[in-house]
């Protein structure tokens, strides 16, 4: 029982040995102890014998004495030790083979080797069985040796048996079990008693000859393995299991191992050693490799405890984080467990004191022992206030003192550092752990330099195989095949410092090969050469008498004593299953220091004593933004900070020096590659440099120059030179096509920069937006030549560096691109890097960073000193490495996140919109503009599709060249059917397809639409036109009839300027001639809430403002300017006011300016809409009327009161005129001049017309009498500030009646202009020249006054009458006026909505469908369109009137009575230019319409070439032959009675391909006569004419399959039309969330090389192999399995936490909140549908009921429409039944809770929640620190809807990426796409 106790490790066993320690002395020695056993060795004349206890084993002399291990035995054996010993013996005794099996560490091989060194024999190690050196290696090592020892008698040690693959060691089975073996060449091996029984009877020279060779007696096998279960590795094969004997050797018992610690660490106290011990043995319980922590290395304290020796000062935690580094390798609950541990133990001392320490001298120290070559230095260092010196092993240079290396900027935690790397460098290697960019490759390298080591860099790699470590195969020049040792080996004989670079990386089976070296400094090789501990070599040479020739004559080495490991790694992740490389056999190999980040004060220290001309404030706000990353806790932050390691913070630095002029946020954009980061990360990117102030400061890039030239040899680009180079190789300088862009040059410019700087690049960006034109044109413009590189997905690490080839059975090794680019200064050019595995390219990281780099043929690359066999790196060789942007669609390998910051990045982007259209504008220069911009924005609106994930695929500039060079090459083409030449890839994808065609439609690109689909308004023919009178201008006559008009000038009184807030929304273009030709051109929306209805719109040349009462919106190019003018207008008392604003937009030089008037309060505001400054203009100068009361506003005395109008038709020329209706004077507004001329009238007023600047025709407002009024052309001129009013008389055409009554009619639009002279002389029939006004009114279609206002005679008034007056004609129900109009009878609609254009001879108005003869235009079967309007377009050329609809919006304003009084219809109208209109509608619909005949015309041939005509056209396809025979004269030929074909010959009329003749295809004829036969006739027609029944029968199967699926689900159809509302609103987001999970599990199961098959493809690091024999030299592709003991691949973890609160329900009906959320809640559950083993997700609901309702569980996921249709009705049902309440944040903290107590590879939270949390007093910070409670669960809220700017506020303070606000609430969908897309597949 007891030496059970004592046996285990256990809990009870240190109590145990506590009270044996403390009873011993009492109980003597009977109580406790158990039978002690001696080692004794006894002489006799047989020879010796060893006894342990009472067994004894007889000794042999050995034949090769060298071969028996020595100096493995201490003075002293531990009794369990000495108990190993006695079993292992007696097992040899029974002639059994032994496993040894236990935990890792070096003991189980101690024990064996004590045991040989007891028993005296030869031992045969090899090494661990690696699992990459499958069956046929291990064949030949395990082979080799086993034949060997099996044959000579020898022990065969086998060590690491875990780390085999399955089914190798079956070879040895027989071997082990009857001592019998057939070998490969025939021999056979036969067991001792079967041999000599044969020797009996034959002789040895017949068994030689039968090839029998007899296995020695004393042939043993000793296997070293770890238990699988609980370690990596593979179990062991059952047959191979029973085969063995085993015995657990468990760590030394406590009490054996606290007396090795004491005798290591005789000063130490004794209490301090036992914590420690205790501490390491309760790490190593079951207890706690249940809880997962990795075991304790025991086995490291002896070292340990020589530095405690020396440092007593040191506190334990210090010591015990070096051995096992908890707080790196160790997630949050390790942590608090190990720590735990400690304080139980007292151990917890480091918080006392922070030692801090510092090297302070090396000194080379004078004690040459005899025989000993290994240097020693003096190291004194001063930890606190004590200096200490000690002895370490140094290297073979001279040791240099610290800090004299003017690149190694010391700081105090770098001298910390290097300080206790000394410490542990006194014992034992050590491992540096740190996130890259930290600098562990500077420290180690200052470190070697101060003990005077030469570093021997080996890069690891993860398909490094042991071989790779240890010797590689070559051929001599005879073509024999011999091993060449690693640098790893000669750094060892050498005593070089060895840095493994990148120990994360490789397979822990590769590593175990080194455990033997690192544990015991001895290693075996495959040559049978074997390394010896120094000491262990000088005892054997003495021993046995021989030389060190004679030694390596029988291959035995020494390892030089100074020679030490020092490895490097990235941080292990703590929970992850990749990346925990640090487990329990790595703990034995190391001490472990851990590279703390620098702090701040440090780093910036050390950067400004590197770039020491770095702008100050540059480096604090970088550092401010760095650290501000790096703590937080948030993982997308943390990510973007190891992006801003410290490397790369020098980088920017030093380019900061060098350009100070630059901005910082473009740096960190730059080092981040912000541009294809997905976009949380982005925005935490960009919330960060917010909140440092960091702002983007780059120069306009219009501004900067952008120019290259190349001048005396100089290249300059932008604003940055080099001198060009003079290259050597000629035709290895690129040359290609490049057409200068403003971008690329930017790109260039920047590049340059870099290159300047020493800099390799790294060039990122998506496919086909020229990164390697912009390179090549690089490089040529430098002159520089370039090498090669293309990577692949198999590109392999021998492939980048070399390419063997066999000649005359000798391998040559050609040189890669890659080593002739280092030879002679070349420019490396590797593209495609991301395709390669990225442990392939982590080559290239010593390369850059150190310059070295190792070579397959033992040659080396170096960057300074020439040694033999080296290739000097030449000082002009540069890398220039190409990659596609990291993840979807790429899905290549992260080369950015692995390497990036070795280089120096940039992101090419796709050209902007203008440098784009430049660079097409090159490629096709016959091209129409038109067509070029149209393919920039449609392209350019797919890619910003792609970068929100909409559609998958990045739409490059390479496509688009594609095309425009199609089209430079056949014009005749439609662009239709050329962009299809990049669209048909997506044909077959129904989703995908939809949004590119709603994309292409939308910028005028008509794919899709047949030539034949014009639909233009029906024409009606317009009545005859007659002469319906004469108008008069009275000029002589009396003075009643000339009446004079005083005028005053006074200056404008200007109120203001206010600033307002212009606000700009990105409003697009739709273009609307898509699929069909329409008079409607293109579309706008007007953003526009419920409140605001249109009250007026005006055009300049190119922009349009339309006014709402409060909001002025301006429209130029794709962005609407919004002004809000509530606080402008002043308001009425009773707040019943309805404001009409008219507004007008001024000319040059006020361009960008409009004045606006509101008619009843006379309100003339003048307003910038670029600035936003709004000036009040007070016109009159009396004091301004108190605003009318609202109750006489309604009542009938409006009429007496009227309104204030202002005519704008010469705002064009800055001055409007002002008149009230029923007034007496005019004001005219001169806006440059800022006067006002005020003109008194002897009549009053019902209406103004300007019908020439100097002319106006005025109404009389009784009786509708009409004036004229001439003024002065300049108000100016005060001489004749007079103006004249002259009456004009209307007649009749019957002469002397005086005017019919129904003649004296009211003018809605007088022209301000004349038609053109044959405008004028079309409409009325007769060439006529002569001044002409275009009138419009009610009664008449167009009237045309000859003559008038300039001729004084009688002027002829022709008529194009109606049949009824519109004033009579009500709007009637049948448009979009629902509405009754009833008591506004007595308001007529104040727009007249009437223009006339004069250029195309048009009136153009808009009336309601009831003015409209609707009977006319469609036939009597067609139901009329419901539309707003229609456009009435009366064309005077043509004699035809024609109505064109409008749309109806969809929204139309509640304000209906309001929207009565501004217009007839329900839309505005405006001309725009010479041919078109543009109307507004009161849903905010901008629609431009060209109505001109010639601009349709025009318009409609451009449309169809666009479309192509070749479409149902025949083609002829013709074969040009040369008969050979010459032309004679032509002819027409003889004409064939039967009209047969014929082909050839130059005798028929009408055949194809002859000559001579007419006909078709041929030569020489005289014209073209094609006789009827088809030459070649392809009919797209015929194909498109699908039969009808055929139609109906397909569409008749999918109901049948529709209604048989909801019978199958039972639901009805009105339920399925339920559920298609909301699924249908989610599909496309539905689609690419489950094309990325596709891709992703394509990605997971991507097949990799599968190495030493038995058949494939020849794997060229195997050649040399194939030449010895080998047969696995092959490799092929296969699933890889998963490595030994990885484990499960765990699903990823989501809740969806959905708000149904009441106020869901409550607010659904205004911003659709609740249907929203329905929304994504289908779309997560239709989304994951049969991704459950990936991503296992449940959905919880919270409200006023609780915060927890269970919507959907995680083991009843909906498996059909029905079933989510269920859930979607459950939480409509919840919300408009539960009680009020918010239980949003207890709903997030308990999901975050439990979802962190489950075994998952991530977790998310999602919560989607209205954000009126601050009605229940929830603040945002405790929401914020909710979502951020636990680390590990990713938590994310998305506001939807909220009661003004709650929802912004709450987004404000919670952290960057964590939160989102849907207003708009389609955005739902896409927000957690994006979650998924850039969390979720992130580590996917």
């Amino acid at each position: 029982m007891h030496s059970q106790i004592l046996c285990k490790g256990t809990a009870a066993a240190v109590a145990a040995r506590r009270m044996r320690n403390i009873l011993g002395p009492v109980l003597g020695k009977g109580g406790w102890t158990w039978n002690t056993h001696e080692v004794k060795l006894l002489n006799t004349s047989a020879g010796d014998t060893v006894k342990i206890g009472e067994i004894s084993y007889q000794l042999k002399t050995p034949r090769n004495p060298e071969l028996v291990p020595i100096n493995h035995m201490s003075e002293t054996l531990p009794q369990t030790v000495v108990q190993h010993l006695r079993w292992i013996m007696q097992k040899d005794l029974l002639g059994q083979d032994v496993f040894l099996i236990g935990p890792p560490g070096p003991l189980r091989r101690s024990i064996a080797m004590k045991y040989l060194v007891k028993t005296n024999t030869h031992t045969h190690s090899t090494s661990p069985l690696r699992n990459q050196i499958l069956i046929v290696t291990c064949f030949i090592i395990v082979l080799q040796c086993a034949v060997r020892a099996a044959t000579e008698g020898r022990i065969l040690v086998l060590e690491g048996l875990e780390k085999a693959e399955r089914n190798v060691l079956p070879v040895l089975n027989n071997l082990l079990e009857n001592r019998e073996m057939q070998l490969e060449d025939g021999r056979f091996l036969m067991s001792y008693q079967r041999y000599d029984k044969l020797l009996t009877e034959h002789t040895k020279e017949e068994l030689d000859a039968w090839q029998i060779v007899r296995v020695s007696e004393d042939f043993r096998v000793i296997a070293l393995g770890l238990p699988v279960p609980r370690y990596k590795g593979n179990p062991l094969d059952p047959p191979l299991r029973s085969r063995f004997q085993a015995r657990d050797i468990y760590y030394l018992p406590f009490k054996d191992q606290l007396e090795i610690l004491y005798v290591v660490g005789p000063n130490v106290p004794a209490e301090r050693v036992s914590q420690l011990l205790s501490f390491a043995t309760t790490l190593c319980s079951q207890q706690s490799s249940n809880l997962g922590l990795p075991d304790f290395p025991v086995d490291n304290l002896p070292p340990a405890l020589t530095v405690l020796e020396h440092f007593p000062m040191l506190s334990s935690q210090q010591l015990v984080q070096r051995l096992y580094p908890y707080q790196a390798m160790l997630g949050k609950e390790g942590c608090t467990a190990v720590e735990g541990v400690l304080s139980r133990f007292e151990l917890l001392d480091a918080c006392q004191q922070p030692a801090s320490s510092a090297v302070l001298k090396v000194a080379p120290a004078n004690t040459e022992q005899p025989g000993q070559p290994g240097a020693q230095a003096d190291v004194t260092v001063r930890i606190t206030d004590k200096d200490i010196t000690f002895q370490v092993p140094a290297g073979t240079k001279a040791p240099r003192p610290p800090n004299s290396n003017p690149a190694f900027i010391s700081t105090p935690s770098h001298a910390q550092l290097l300080a206790e790397m000394v410490q542990s460098h006194l014992v034992k290697d050590m491992c540096l752990i740190g996130a890259k960019g930290c600098g562990k490759s500077v420290v180690a390298k200052e470190f070697a330099e101060m003990l005077g080591y030469s570093i021997e860099p080996v890069m690891l790699y993860q398909d490094m195989t042991a071989r790779d470590l240890l010797q590689q195969r070559y051929t001599l020049a005879n073509g024999d095949t011999a091993w060449r040792p690693s640098p790893l080996v000669t750094a060892a004989q050498e005593g070089k410092l060895l840095l493994l670079d990148g120990i994360h990386r490789v397979n822990l089976g590769t590593l175990s090969v080194l455990s033997r070296l690192l544990h015991d400094r001895e290693l075996s090789l495959y040559d049978g050469s074997r390394l010896l501990r120094w000491d262990r070599y000088q005892a054997l040479k003495e021993e046995l008498q021989l030389t060190d020739e004679q030694l390596q004559e029988r291959s035995i080495f020494p390892v030089h004593p100074s020679f030490r490991v020092l490895a490097l790694a990235e941080p292990p992740v703590a929970g992850s299953s990749g990346q925990q490389w640090l487990g329990p056999e790595l703990l034995t190999m190391f001490m472990f220091h851990n590279i703390q980040p620098l702090a701040r004060a440090q780093e910036t220290s050390l950067i400004q004593g590197l770039t020491p001309n770095v702008p100050k404030e540059a480096v604090e706000q970088l550092l401010h933004l760095t650290h501000n990353l790096r703590q937080t806790n948030d993982p997308t932050a943390q990510s973007l900070a190891s992006s801003l390691s410290t490397r790369q913070l020098l980088r920017i630095c030093r380019r900061l020096s060098q350009y100070p002029e630059e901005s910082i946020a473009h740096a960190v954009n730059k080092a981040c590659l912000s541009r294809f980061l997905p976009s949380l990360a982005r925005s935490s990117l960009q919330k960060g440099l917010a909140s440092c102030s960091i702002q983007d400061t780059q120069p306009d890039a219009e501004a900067h120059d952008h120019s290259c030239t190349v001048k005396d040899g100089v290249l300059t680009i932008g604003s940055v030179s080099a001198p060009v180079y003079n290259a050597g190789e000629k035709m290895k300088v690129p040359d290609v096509l490049f057409y200068d862009n403003a971008q690329h040059m930017m790109v260039m410019e920047d590049m340059l920069k870099d290159f300047l700087l020493g800099e390799h690049l790294l060039l990122v960006g998506n496919q086909g937006v020229g990164k390697n034109k912009i390179v090549d044109r690089f490089l040529h413009l430098l002159n520089r030549p370039r090498e090669y590189l293309q990577l692949h997905r198999d590109t392999t690490v021998q492939t980048l560096t070399l390419q063997p080839s066999v000649r005359d059975g000798i391998i040559i090794y050609e040189d890669s691109p890659l080593v002739k680019a280092v030879k002679m200064g070349h420019i490396l050019v590797i593209d495609e890097a991301d395709k390669a595995p990225t442990n392939v390219t982590c080559i290239l990281k010593t390369l850059v960073e150190s310059g070295e780099m190792i070579l397959a043929d033992g040659r080396r690359i170096v960057s300074a000193e020439r040694r033999p066999n080296t290739i000097a790196m030449h000082p002009d060789f540069r890398m220039l490495v190409l990659a596609n942007r990291p993840g979807f669609p790429f899905l290549g390998n992260d080369f950015f996140g692995s390497l990036g910051d070795i280089f120096s990045c940039h992101a090419v982007d796709n050209p902007k919109p203008q440098a784009e259209f430049a660079m097409l504008k090159q490629y096709g220069p016959a091209v129409p503009d038109d067509t070029l911009h149209k393919l920039v924005a449609a392209f350019g609106e797919l890619r910003a599709m792609a970068d929100q994930g909409t559609i998958t695929y990045p739409y490059s500039t390479r496509e688009v060249v594609n095309i425009v060079k199609h089209l430079q090459r056949f014009p005749d083409e439609g662009l239709a059917n050329v962009v299809r030449n990049v669209f048909d890839f997506d044909s077959y994808n129904k989703d995908t397809r939809e949004v590119l065609i709603e994309a292409l439609h939308k910028h005028g690109i008509p794919i899709g639409a047949k030539p034949s689909s014009v639909h233009l308004a029906k024409e009606l023919p317009l009545p005859e036109v007659r002469m319906s009178g004469y108008w008069t201008t009275n000029q002589e006559g009396n003075a009643r009839r000339k009446l004079l008009c005083p005028t005053e000038t006074h200056p404008i009184d200007i109120k203001g300027p206010v600033f307002l807030r212009v606000q700009g929304y990105p409003c697009e273009r739709q273009e609307s001639r898509a699929l069909s030709f329409t008079e409607e051109k293109a579309t706008w929306q007007i953003p526009m809430s419920e409140v605001n209805i249109i009250c007026d719109i005006t055009t300049n040349n190119e922009n349009k403002s339309t006014q709402q009462p409060h909001l002025l919106h301006t429209l130029s190019g794709d962005t609407v300017q919004c002004m809000e003018l509530y606080d402008v207008f002043p308001r009425t008392i009773s707040g019943v006011w309805q404001p009409f604003v008219t507004v007008a937009a001024l000319g040059s030089p006020l361009e960008g300016q409009v004045v606006l008037h509101e008619e009843q309060s006379n309100t003339v505001l003048h307003l910038d809409v670029l600035t936003g400054a709004v000036r009040r203009l007070i016109l009159s100068q009396e004091p301004e009327q108190p605003a009318p009361k609202a109750s006489k506003w309604w009542s009938s005395s409006k009429e007496a009161q009227g309104g204030h109008k202002m005519c704008r038709e010469f705002a064009y020329k800055n001055w409007l005129l002002f008149y009230k209706e029923g007034g007496n004077q005019l004001d005219v507004l001169d806006v440059l001049e800022g006067r006002v001329h005020t003109i008194s009238l002897p009549i009053n007023l019902s209406k103004v017309f300007l019908v020439a600047e100097d002319r106006w025709l005025l109404v009389e407002s009784n009786t509708n009498k009409k004036f004229l009024l001439t003024k002065p052309m300049h108000m100016g001129a005060e001489d004749s500030g007079v103006c004249q009013l002259h009456s004009v008389s209307e007649d009749g055409v019957s002469t002397g009646h005086g005017a019919s009554s129904d003649e004296m009619y009211v003018p809605q639009t007088v022209g301000s202009d004349q038609l053109p002279n044959e405008n004028l002389s079309a409409a009325l029939g007769q060439k006529i020249v002569s001044p002409n006004r275009l009138l419009s009114d009610t009664s008449s279609y167009a009237r045309i006054i000859v003559g008038f206002p300039d001729l004084m005679s009688p002027n002829e008034v022709y008529s194009f009458k109606r049949d009824v007056d519109l004033s009579e004609m009500r709007g009637g129900d049948s448009g979009g006026q629902i509405f009754s109009r009833g008591g506004l009878k007595s308001s007529v609609a104040k727009r007249t909505n009437c223009v006339s254009l004069l250029s195309a001879n048009q009136v153009v108005r808009a009336l309601p469908p009831g003015q409209v003869p609707l009977k006319d235009i469609f036939p009597p079967d067609v139901t009329p369109p419901m539309t707003a309007a229609y456009l009435e377009v009366t064309d005077l050329n043509s004699k035809k009137l024609k109505y064109i609809p409008v749309p109806r919006s969809l929204s139309v304003s509640p304000y209906t009575s309001w929207i009565s009084k501004v217009s007839d219809s329900d839309v505005l109208l405006a001309g725009l230019g010479s041919g078109g209109v543009v109307t507004v509608d009161m849903g905010g619909y901008v629609r431009l319409w060209e109505t001109g005949l010639e601009n349709l015309q025009r318009s409609l041939l451009e449309w169809r070439t666009m479309i192509g005509s070749e479409d149902g056209r025949p083609i002829q396809i013709t074969v040009q032959r040369d008969s050979g025979l010459d032309v004679t004269a032509p002819k027409h030929g003889k004409v064939d009675p039967k009209n047969a074909p014929h082909v050839g010959g130059n005798q028929w009329a009408g055949g194809t391909g002859g000559r001579d003749t007419a006909g078709l295809g041929g030569k020489g004829g005289p014209y073209r006569l094609d006789a009827g036969h088809k030459v070649h006739q392809l009919s797209k027609a015929e194909i498109d004419a699908i039969p009808e029944d055929v139609r109906k029968a397909a569409r008749e199967m999918g109901e049948k399959a529709f209604k048989a699926r909801l019978k199958e689900i039972d639901m009805s159809e009105y339920d399925a039309s339920t559920y298609e509302r909301f699924s249908g609103n989610v599909r496309r987001q539905v689609q690419s969330l489950r094309i990325i999970l596709d891709s992703l599990q394509a990605k997971g199961k991507e097949r990799q090389w599968l190495k030493n098959q038995s058949l494939g493809e020849l794997d060229d690091a195997k050649i040399i192999d194939g030449l010895t024999g080998e047969k696995a030299i092959y490799k092929r592709r296969g699933e890889l399995d998963p490595e030994l003991g990885s484990p499960q691949q765990k699903p990823k973890r989501l809740r969806v936490l959905a708000d149904v609160s009441g106020s869901m329900y409550r607010f659904n009906g205004v911003d659709g909140r609740l249907e929203r959320s329905m929304e994504a809640v289908c779309m997560v559950m239709e989304a994951l549908e049969s991704y459950e083993q990936k991503i296992k997700y449940d959905i919880v609901g919270h409200s006023g009921d609780g915060y927890d309702i269970e919507l959907v569980r995680t083991d009843k996921v909906p498996k059909n429409n029905k079933q989510r249709l269920k859930v979607l009705k459950n939480m409509h049902a919840h919300s408009q039944f539960c009680m009020s309440g918010d239980y949003t944040l207890e709903s997030t903290e308990a999901g975050i809770r439990e979802l962190a107590r489950e075994d998952a590879d991530e977790r998310f939270v999602v919560v989607l929640s209205d954000a009126n949390l601050e009605r229940y007093g929830i603040t945002p910070e405790r929401f914020a620190r909710a979502l951020t409670s636990d680390p590990q669960v990713n938590a994310f809220a998305i506001f939807i809807g909220s009661l003004g700017d709650q929802a912004d506020r709450l987004q404000r303070t919670l952290p960057a990426g964590r939160s989102f606000v849907a207003m708009d609430t389609k955005h739902i969908p896409q927000i957690l796409q994006q979650i998924f897309t850039s969390t979720m597949l992130s580590s996917a």
